[in-house]
């Protein structure tokens, strides 16, 4: 993004709603950064910075603002598309990359130097990776602060702190005050158990529920998942212990999401899942405008503004799901994943059950050992399925993301039972790849070829598809959703 002090300027003086996650302003005379909507009065320009993102404003030395609540800001992934190693690294970032290991372990992991990732950091996103992971746990401790009454010691954990101790100093040099300052008085005395906690997932507005549970609810797993129109819940096991995650839509651009497991320094990764699951980092209107572009595509995204492409839990459960359900239906697909969860599955902690929710997804570990050959899965779906959880457990990085979309299709493709429709829809439910296209699928040939009046192979729509990118995943999730109702947004 192009920061130009003067339009950043008229951004924050006008208040403007469409910067809001996009820009955030350090005030030399306050030394607190904010939000374009900030409710306070708007300092003069000469006392103004303007930065990308709240890990910039934080490492150049201002603190969040108390008002605005830049935690509160809708998170948007604006580097999608446009620089694929940093949004991966971010990814993998907010699933805990640099809780346990370091920079160089991360850069290893996509395929650049050390010293390549930190300038690419620093040139894109105005921070380094570590403060980027520092700045995540300070603003998510502080969410949860203000919007839980979570003991300190619960919210330093839940945050990816490892210690309180380094949780207090970390508040205590940041704000100058200890974190118990920055609770409201009603919340503090209010006790709550440990094992249930509800957050705010913000989001850029319009988000297109409707569609996004559809999907959710026509693949949903008995003993797995529950999904309404208002409502998706779903079993999981995140750093060895089990848990519900409950998600529902709100009226004020966000997902509520409540969650009890007993480990709460699971969060982070359980909060990272939910917003790829939701696609929560989206930037529908960069999308939608560089989609409307293509005429056959317009009236598509018209009908359905804020169209996300729902991501997956877990990569191997996705992965699972994409071998199954090859050249069968959904109900088919369905059939099997749930034999499979029946008799591999672990069940769920008795205080966990609820809602016809029975089970967590079987581990690749449990499945690279077992016997498919008795569960009614055809045999080389069963042994594609077996190959792939040996490979996942002699390389834990196997379904991880790599340097680009190319080199992680082709390390999935040496899998036995792994073509280029399976390598990419793995990429773009899991990955969050938003150029991933499998061109070779049945309804995107048939559905664009009725839009354009003939009959299209896999090569000509992959070459119709070039005017796509780098969104070429939201225009497959538009060209699939137009074969069902238009849902209201």
């Amino acid at each position: 993004m192009d920061l130009h002090p003067d339009a950043c300027y008229r951004a924050f003086r006008t208040r403007d709603l469409r910067f809001d996650g996009r820009l955030f302003c350090g005030c030399r005379s306050t030394g607190v950064y904010c939000r374009p909507i900030c409710p306070a009065p708007t300092p003069k320009r000469e006392y103004m910075t303007f930065y990308p993102t709240a890990a910039a404003a934080q490492e150049a030395g201002f603190r969040p603002c108390l008002r605005c609540r830049p935690e509160a800001a809708p998170e948007l992934a604006v580097w999608r598309g446009t620089l694929n190693t940093v949004s991966r690294a971010l990814a993998l970032i907010e699933e805990g990359a640099l809780d346990d290991g370091s920079v160089d372990d991360l850069a290893e992991r996509l395929g650049v130097g050390e010293r390549q990732l930190r300038r690419l950091f620093r040139t894109h996103v105005g921070a380094s990776p570590v403060s980027v992971a520092q700045t995540r746990r300070v603003l998510l401790a502080k969410q949860l602060i203000h919007e839980s009454r979570l003991s300190m010691t619960e919210v330093a954990f839940a945050s990816g702190f490892s210690s309180v101790r380094r949780f207090n100093e970390t508040f205590q040099g940041l704000f100058k005050r200890p974190p118990t300052a920055l609770r409201r008085d009603g919340m503090r005395r209010t006790p709550v158990a440990q094992d249930d906690l509800t957050v705010l997932l913000r989001y850029r507005p319009p988000y297109d529920w409707p569609t996004v549970v559809d999907f959710l609810r026509a693949r949903a797993i008995s003993g797995i998942e529950t999904v309404t129109s208002k409502r998706y819940a779903r079993t999981f096991d995140v750093d060895g212990s089990q848990g519900i995650v409950v998600v529902e839509p709100t009226n004020t651009n966000a997902l509520r999401v409540s969650v009890r497991f007993a480990k709460v320094s699971s969060l982070p990764r359980v909060i990272a899942r939910v917003r790829r699951l939701f696609d929560l980092a989206a930037d529908p209107e960069a999308i939608s405008t560089h989609l409307a572009s293509d005429p056959a595509l317009e009236p598509l995204v018209a009908s359905r503004p804020g169209l996300r492409v729902p991501g997956g839990w877990d990569a191997f459960e996705v992965a699972t799901r994409a071998i199954l359900g090859q050249q069968i239906t959904l109900q088919g697909a369905r059939r099997l994943l749930e034999n499979l969860v029946a008799e591999y599955g672990a069940a769920l902690a008795p205080d966990l059950r609820s809602e016809g929710l029975t089970h967590v997804f079987p581990r690749a570990d449990v499945l690279a050992q077992a016997d498919l050959s008795h569960l009614r899965v055809p045999q080389i779906r069963a042994a594609a399925l077996s190959s792939l959880a040996a490979s996942l457990v002699s390389d834990p990085q196997f379904l991880t993301a790599g340097p680009d979309l190319a080199s992680f299709v082709r390390r999935l493709r040496t899998s036995r039972g792994i073509g280029e429709w399976t390598a990419q829809y793995i990429a773009m439910r899991e990955l969050r790849e938003t150029d991933a296209f499998p061109p070779g699928d049945t309804g995107l040939r048939r559905t664009m070829g009725n839009l354009e009046g003939r009959d299209l192979s896999s090569n000509e729509l992959l070459e119709r598809a070039e005017r796509w990118r780098p969104w070429r995943a939201y225009a497959a999730q538009h060209l699939w959703a137009s074969r069902l109702p238009a849902k209201a947004c």
